[in-house]
C-alpha cells in the first residue's frame, strides 16, 4: 500500500484510458472530458481505435484508446501521457510509449496472469521490467473489486465485467479531484433508459472513487487549475458533432431547411446520426443506398431550396467527384463534408491524415472550380459548417469542408454562441424587380453569383443540367466562345469570394524570419510548438489556413515577410505543393509525416528547429 504525502496543482495534466475494444475505454474517456468541461477545464481529446470490429479479446491488434489532456493553455491531446490506464498486458504494451517518464500506470492486476501475458505476446512473467516502464506503477485489482461490489445485482458475469470501465473512471476522477456525482449525472445520460444497468456502473464508479480515497492509490492526488472562461453555456462536443450543429444553425440563419444525403462511412458516419436526431428543428436526414445516391439526392434538395448537405471520407469523396460536376456546371449552392481518414483505397479507416486535398482542389473533369475550406479544431467544425454554407448560399457554389479523423472523433470545451454572435445568411433570390425577363443564368454583378430560382414560383420556371448553357438564355449551348466565356465565369464566381472572407491572421513574431504555416487539424499541435520555441527564446511566427480555395487575400503579401517558409501537414506535402504552384518564387520548406497518426508537439519542434538552423 502506498501512502499518501501531498496534493498537487498543476496547470495541465494527461490521461490515456486504454484496454480492449469491448472494455469502453471511449465512454470512460467521454465521461472524464465532458466532466473536466463542466467545472471550466479546457480540453482536448483523442480517440484512438482499431479498425478491427472486434479483435480477439487480449490481443495486441484490439486495444483501444483514449487519450485527454485537461486544464490550462490546452490545444492538443499532450503528447505523453501522464497517467495509463492500462486493463490488460496488451493495452499497457501497446501504450506504454505514450506514458511520461516517471509518469504512473494504472493497472488491473487481476489481468495479468501468465495467460494473459501469453495472449499479449510477452516473453516473460515480469511485463513491467521486459518492457522497460520507466513508471509508478498502481497493481488494482478492478476485477476482482467490480466482481465483488455487484455480487448481489443480479447481473450475469459478462455485463458485471463490462462495468471495469467504470471502476477505472472513478479512480482517475479522485486521483484528479473531479466531482463524483457529475461523472454519475452523464452517466444517467447514457443509461437512462436501462436503469438496472446504470444503477451498476454508478455503483462500481462510487467503488472506484472510494478505493482511491480509501487506501490513497498514488503518492500524490492531483488538483487542476481551472481556466477563466469566457462567460457563456459549454459544453463539450466532437468535431463531428458541432459539424452538425453548425449546419443546423446555418439552417436557421439562412431560413432554408436542411437535406442531409448521406451513406455512412468511418468516420464520419456521426454527422448523419447526430442531424437524424433532429427532426424537431426540421432537419431531413436521409440515409441513401450508396455514395452517388446521396450526393444526387442533395443537388436535387438544393434546387428545391435547401441548404443542402452531403457529408462522407475520402473514398466517397472520389464516388461524389462526377456529381460535384454537375453542382458547379448548374451552380447550385451544395456542401460537402469529408471528414479525412488514412488512405488510399480503405487504407486506414479509423486513423487520421490530410491527404484529400488535392481531391477536393482539383478531382473532377473539366474546369470544374468550387470552394474549399477546412476545419481547424473539434469546436472549430462548428464555425467551418456555418461558413461552408454560408459561402454556398450566398456565391451559389458547392463548397467542400474538409474535416479529418482527430478532430472529427476528438472533443473540446464548445462555448453554445449566443444570439447575434453569427449573422444573417442571405440567400440570393432573384429580386423582384428582375423577375420578368429572367433567365436561369443571370448574375449578381458584385459576387457574379448567378440568382437562386425556387421551383414553384411564378415567372421563374426553369430547368438546369449537366451540359453547358447560353450564357443569356439558359438554353443548351456549343459554342466555342459562350463555353469560354461560362468556364471563366464560373471561376471568377469562386474568386471573388476571397473578398468575403477573413485575411490570413499571424501568430507569434511579427518581426520573426520564420513562419509555419498549418491548415485543418494541425492547428493545435502547431500552436503549441510555437509558444515553446518562443519561449525558449527562439523568434518564429505561425498562420493557419482555413480557407484555401480562394486563398485568403493577403496570403502572398503574409509569406513575402519571411525569409523561411514551412507548411507542417499529414501528407507528402499537398498544401505546400499547391502555395508553391501559386507563389512560385517562394521556396516552401515541409514537415510531414504519414502514420495514421498527429503530429507531436515534439516533432515540429525538432523539425522547425532543424530548419531554422539551416
Amino acid at each position: 500500500m502506498l501512502e499518501k504525502t501531498n496534493v498537487k496543482t498543476l496547470e495541465n495534466v494527461v490521461v490515456r484510458f486504454s484496454g480492449d475494444s469491448g472494455d469502453g475505454m471511449q465512454l470512460a474517456g467521454n465521461i472524464f472530458s465532458n466532466v473536466s468541461s463542466q467545472i471550466g477545464d479546457q480540453i482536448s481529446t483523442f480517440p484512438d481505435y482499431p479498425a478491427e470490429i472486434r479483435a480477439p479479446q487480449g490481443t495486441l491488434s484490439g486495444v483501444s484508446g483514449f487519450q485527454v489532456h485537461i486544464g490550462k493553455g490546452v490545444h492538443t491531446p499532450g503528447d505523453k501521457a501522464d497517467v495509463l490506464v492500462a486493463m490488460n498486458p496488451a493495452a499497457l504494451k501497446r501504450h506504454a510509449c505514450f506514458l511520461k517518464k516517471g509518469g504512473v500506470a494504472i493497472v488491473d492486476i487481476d489481468c495479468f496472469k501468465e495467460s494473459d501475458l501469453k495472449k499479449a505476446l510477452y516473453e516473460t512473467l515480469e511485463p513491467f521490467k521486459e518492457i522497460n516502464l520507466d513508471a509508478q506503477v498502481v497493481e488494482v485489482p478492478i476485477s476482482s473489486m467490480v466482481k465483488s461490489a455487484l455480487a448481489d445485482s443480479g447481473l450475469d458475469i459478462k455485463s458485471i465485467m463490462r462495468c471495469k470501465n467504470m471502476f477505472a473512471l472513478g479512480l482517475v476522477c479522485w486521483l484528479f479531484d473531479r466531482p463524483i456525482d457529475a461523472a454519475k449525472h452523464f452517466l444517467h445520460n447514457k443509461f437512462a433508459k436501462k436503469e438496472a444497468i446504470y444503477q451498476a456502473n454508478a455503483k462500481v464508479m462510487q467503488a472506484g472513487y472510494d478505493y482511491g480515497h480509501n487506501i490513497h492509490a498514488s503518492v500524490s492526488t492531483y488538483r487542476i487549475e481551472t481556466s477563466n472562461p469566457r462567460h457563456g453555456i459549454y459544453t463539450e462536443v466532437n468535431g463531428n458533432k458541432a459539424t452538425a450543429w453548425g449546419l443546423i444553425y446555418a439552417s436557421e440563419k439562412s431560413g432554408r431547411k436542411l437535406f442531409l444525403g448521406s451513406y455512412p462511412i468511418t468516420p464520419a458516419t456521426d454527422i448523419l446520426h447526430e442531424l437524424a436526431k433532429r427532426k424537431d428543428l426540421g432537419v431531413k436526414a436521409c440515409q441513401m443506398e450508396d455514395e452517388i445516391a446521396g450526393v444526387c439526392s442533395a443537388i436535387g434538395a438544393s434546387f428545391a431550396g435547401n441548404l443542402a448537405v452531403t457529408s462522407t471520407s475520402g473514398p466517397g469523396l472520389a464516388l461524389k467527384g462526377e456529381a460535384l460536376g454537375l453542382a458547379v456546371m448548374a451552380e447550385l449552392p451544395l456542401v460537402l463534408i469529408d471528414v479525412q481518414r488514412g488512405g488510399p483505397s480503405t487504407g486506414l479507416p479509423t486513423k487520421t491524415e490530410q491527404t484529400d486535398l488535392r481531391q477536393a482542389l482539383y478531382g473532377r473533369n473539366g474546369e470544374c472550380p468550387l470552394v474549399v475550406v477546412a476545419a481547424a479544431s473539434p469546436t472549430d467544425c462548428f464555425h467551418m459548417a456555418f461558413e461552408a454554407s454560408r459561402i454556398a448560399i450566398e456565391h451559389m457554389t458547392p463548397v467542400i469542408l474538409l474535416s479529418d479523423a482527430f478532430i472529427g472523433n476528438g472533443s473540446s470545451a464548445f462555448r453554445v454562441p449566443e444570439d447575434g454572435e453569427y449573422p444573417d445568411i442571405k440567400p440570393r433570390f432573384v429580386p423582384a424587380d428582375k423577375v420578368e425577363g429572367w433567365h436561369p443564368y443571370d448574375r449578381d454583378e458584385e459576387t457574379k453569383a448567378r440568382y437562386w430560382a425556387i421551383p414553384g414560383q411564378e415567372g421563374l420556371t426553369h430547368r438546369l443540367g449537366g451540359l453547358e448553357k447560353d450564357s443569356v438564355t439558359g438554353a443548351i449551348s456549343n459554342d466555342p466562345a459562350n463555353h469560354e466565356k461560362m468556364v471563366r465565369l464560373r471561376q471568377e464566381k469562386v474568386d471573388r469570394v476571397a473578398f468575403d472572407i477573413p485575411e490570413l491572421d499571424v501568430y507569434g513574431d511579427q518581426d520573426a524570419d520564420t513562419i509555419v504555416l498549418g491548415w485543418g487539424g494541425t492547428y493545435g499541435h502547431i500552436h503549441e510548438a510555437i509558444d515553446s520555441l518562443r519561449a525558449s527564446g527562439k523568434k518564429v511566427a505561425a498562420a493557419h489556413f482555413r480557407y484555401i480555395q480562394p486563398l485568403p487575400k493577403n496570403t502572398e503579401e503574409v509569406l513575402n515577410r519571411y525569409k523561411n517558409v514551412i507548411v507542417a501537414e499529414l501528407n507528402l506535402g499537398q498544401f505546400a505543393d499547391y502555395l508553391q504552384a501559386k507563389y512560385p518564387g517562394r521556396y516552401i520548406h515541409r514537415i510531414n509525416k504519414i502514420q495514421g497518426q498527429p503530429f507531436m508537439v515534439s516533432e515540429l519542434i525538432d523539425g522547425i528547429n532543424k530548419i531554422m538552423e539551416g
